[in-house]
């Protein structure tokens, strides 16, 4: 298992939060999903060789926010 942390850019509310975290869950491979409105990020388990962080960022764009890359 790995944990990444996602920036996600154009969160604005609780529904943001919300449709990140569904978006996210539905990747194969992922385990844990964590979004923190304030922040910007939202803390990613998963199995890397189900999903990579790439596909990750894609969930993220197909639910219309703004995949910002991985925090170091």
């Amino acid at each position: 298992m790995q944990t990444v942390v996602l920036n996600v850019q154009e969160m604005s509310c609780q529904n943001c939060v919300q449709a990140v975290q569904n978006a996210l869950t539905k990747q194969a491979g992922v385990s844990k999903v964590e979004v923190d409105l304030a922040a910007g990020q939202a803390r990613v388990a998963y199995d890397e060789k189900q999903s990579s962080v790439n596909d990750l960022g894609a969930a993220v764009e197909a639910a219309g926010f703004v995949f910002a890359g991985a925090a170091d």
